[in-house]
């Protein structure tokens, strides 16, 4: 494709509490006028933003692309600035996030065996569990009143995945409320001081060093341990080389981005269907006929139209290369911008239009390559259970508060609602509640 034409208009503002509310027009302005743009971010650093989809695919699978941030030219003023807020304090900078090939290859293989098919369907049960426990928890709350209200990010799009991961990490059930608190913190502040996340990520990388220890004791005691963490510990002691700072990383970046991304694809998700009334009644009638394809589809669509991620986590160029007829120098950053290559009518027919049938649809909302996202498969579950069930359980779910009035969290790679009030039928109670 050839570079694009010299730029007529200013630039749109970026990064802005205006821009947060609809991102969509400014990157359509980039598309077409300016699709490899080297920005100052709000921290001060710089660096290219990738927004057509042509360009994103190939920058996200891009070898001379590194995710290490050692490879990063940065300057004195935006040292530090660039990934995870607290990791590098924390010592938790070896995660899968952060890694090339040949260290990114072990680690992930290492990882993987906690995200099959067979082992995810296996836990289909307990989201379900989950889910009903948090939706009669907003119910119960009413006090039998017939109109109920909630915060459906708060009370349920927030503590489903966290509960999930948890669980699936091997985390007590008599601790998940400390990570619940340290995970609040980290989303609550995703586009203000880093300071209240840097201290969370230290309590939590100090009670993962602990926990590691006791499962690795238990596991020597002649425990199964059929959970995570102690899957990465069996393997580190069969020869696969997994340090214990490898370790507790692998299990904070599989919190870190295993949590977020859910809540914003069930607030995401929610706020769109009930902004398009007739794609939401076309859904809850393929649900209530047991028909789970467009369930299926209707995820991706979501996580297409208006993902859970809106930038792609840094990555950084090895050597000077030219992208989108930009020439990237060596040790620039580079930002894959997902939300605009999701829009690009260039690959995707009314990118703007929310349909829920639609097939072709090769988003990249869990990335591309190499470091596509793992945890894809369990998101999926999770999105396609929370969904059907909201939609069923609470049929006439409505908006309860004007679009203009929502607010969305002003982090740099993450897009979701800060709240998403709304208002629903109380029903009656299940039988055997």
């Amino acid at each position: 494709m050839a570079p694009a034409g010299p730029v007529s208009a200013p630039t749109p503002a970026l990064f802005s509490w205006e821009f947060a509310a609809d991102p969509y027009p400014a990157y359509a302005w980039l598309r077409e006028h300016a699709p490899v743009h080297r920005t100052r971010l709000p921290s001060g650093v710089e660096a290219w933003l990738v927004t057509r989809y042509v360009d994103a695919r190939q920058a996200l699978a891009d070898a001379r692309l590194s995710k290490n941030p050692v490879h990063h030219s940065e300057s004195a003023h935006g040292k530090g600035k660039t990934g995870i807020p607290g990791e590098r304090g924390a010592n938790l900078m070896t995660h899968l996030l952060n890694i090339d090939p040949p260290d990114h290859t072990r680690m992930r293989r290492l990882v993987s065996k906690a995200f099959t098919p067979r082992r995810v369907a296996a836990f289909a049960p307990r989201i379900q569990e989950l889910t009903d426990r948090l939706i009669d928890a907003m119910i119960e709350k009413q006090h039998g009143a017939e109109r109920g209200s909630a915060d459906l990010i708060h009370e349920f799009a927030f503590p489903l995945p966290i509960y999930a991961i948890c669980d699936l990490l091997g985390v007590p059930p008599e601790d998940q409320d400390d990570f619940r608190d340290w995970a609040g913190m980290m989303i609550r502040h995703g586009g203000g001081p880093r300071g209240g996340v840097a201290r969370s990520v230290k309590k939590m990388r100090a009670y993962l060093a602990e926990l590691i220890h006791r499962k690795r004791a238990a596991l020597q005691d002649g425990a199964p341990g059929d959970d995570l963490i102690s899957g990465l510990i069996r393997a580190s002691d069969h020869g696969e080389h997994l340090t214990e700072n490898e370790a507790a990383a692998m299990c904070f970046v599989l919190l870190f981005a295993g949590f977020e991304t859910t809540v914003n694809l069930i607030g995401n998700g929610t706020y769109a269907l009930l902004r398009h009334p007739a794609q939401r009644e076309l859904l809850q009638k393929s649900i209530a006929a047991d028909d789970d394809e467009l369930l299926a589809t209707a995820v991706e669509e979501l996580l297409r139209y208006d993902g859970p991620v809106e930038l792609a986590t840094w990555r950084y160029a090895t050597r000077e290369l030219t992208l989108g007829g930009q020439r990237i120098a060596e040790g620039d950053p580079v930002l894959v911008v997902l939300a605009a290559a999701d829009r690009d009518p260039a690959r995707f027919d009314e990118p703007d239009v929310l349909d829920l049938t639609r097939r072709d649809n090769p988003h990249l909302g869990y990335g591309h390559g190499i470091h596509y996202c793992l945890g894809a498969p369990l998101a999926r579950l999770e999105g396609q259970t929370a969904l059907a069930t909201l939609l069923t359980r609470l049929p006439d779910l409505r908006l309860a508060a004007e679009p203009d009035d929502l607010r969305w969290r002003g982090g740099l790679i993450m897009r979701g609602l800060r709240t998403l009030p709304v208002e629903f039928t109380v029903e009656p109670p299940r039988a055997g509640v």
